[in-house]
């Protein structure tokens, strides 16, 4: 690990401004950035600890959307009485993330700011594009059976490694950043980029950005949702799978629903493809396997990691039969 200088932020301000100086990391949990930085993969000459600022709380909003401030902890959220009752695929996506000590201590921002867990992007002896760009992805020629079949260039084909991510990109929510010019909100969907020209950024955040909040609109009918993960072992592992998914459903008709898509893609993928299949047919077998046909029919396998995109179906379709009724 290279040396550093640590900040302690007062308020947002103070930890925007320095945030401002070229070379500086926020950090709260702390618990993707120090790994990377003991591998020499992030050395940031200064650290802006911002856990001192008042962005912990969860609150119900006059319109019925949840406002979840960036330094609420996982494991508070997963168990929000309001967020398991409202939000439960939230509420079981992070659950089923990292282990218990890891979410007692790693926040909401920083789950969504997760670097990919690329074992070439982690290891310096390799080449890659996220570190060094220009120097070639070694996951595409390499050993690549946990890499992403959607959302993949000839730049990069690493999976967004996050839980609850998946869940709140099916949740259609919105991202609150604040900078020194200001405040925006970013819809979830708009905030992750697919690795194109720019391999070497993963979101649309600029240099100084705070993030403050993640909001996720009211949505009755999210009451009715799950998250299904597929993974090598039962715990403490990223999914090979996974699927966030709501529905709508009366007398057997679809009004409306959500599905997004983790471990198969280098963003948390929401599969529109897959609800317009969806929205107003039967909620019947027939129907979920078109719908999940229709979420996978752009996935670009590799050599070893093929297997993914009927997984990844098999996924879908047990995910809507779960909350369809069905299971």
């Amino acid at each position: 690990m290279e040396p550093f200088k640590l900040v302690r932020a007062q308020n947002n301000a103070t930890a925007i401004a320095a945030a401002s100086s070229k070379d500086t990391k926020f950090i709260a949990g702390g618990t993707n950035i120090i790994d990377l930085m003991k591998l020499y993969i992030e050395t940031p000459k200064q650290l802006v600890d911002i856990t001192g600022l008042n962005l912990n709380q969860i609150e119900t909003q006059a319109d019925g959307s949840i406002k979840i401030g960036a330094l609420v902890k996982n494991s508070t959220l997963a168990y929000h009485p309001t967020i398991a009752k409202q939000f439960p695929v939230l509420s079981e996506a992070l659950l089923s993330g990292a282990s218990a000590q890891l979410r007692n201590m790693a926040s909401v921002g920083g789950n969504l700011l997760q670097r990919p867990r690329c074992y070439y992007f982690y290891d310096t002896a390799f080449p890659c594009n996220k570190r060094e760009p220009g120097t070639g992805c070694s996951a595409i020629p390499g050993y690549n059976r946990n890499h992403a079949v959607l959302g993949t260039t000839e730049n990069c084909i690493a999976t967004h490694p996050s839980d609850m991510c998946v869940a709140m990109a099916a949740l259609g929510a919105t991202i609150q950043v604040q900078a020194a010019k200001g405040v925006r909100s970013i819809a979830f969907n708009d905030f992750y980029i697919i690795p194109g020209k720019t391999p070497q950024y993963e979101t649309i955040l600029r240099p100084g950005e705070l993030i403050t909040s993640v909001t996720i609109p009211a949505l009755p009918f999210a009451a009715k949702s799950h998250y299904l993960k597929v993974r090598d072992r039962a715990s403490y592992e990223f999914a090979l799978t996974s699927a966030a998914v709501a529905l709508d459903v009366s007398n057997g008709k679809i009004n409306n629903s959500r599905i997004a898509l983790g471990g198969v893609a280098t963003k948390p993928w929401r599969s529109l493809a897959a609800e317009k299949v969806l929205n107003g047919a039967t909620a019947n077998a027939p129907t979920f396997k078109a719908a999940a046909d229709a979420a996978m029919a752009d996935a670009k396998p590799h050599k070893y990691n093929a297997f993914k995109i009927e997984l990844a179906k098999r996924t879908i379709v047990r995910a809507l039969e779960t909350v369809g009724g069905m299971v």
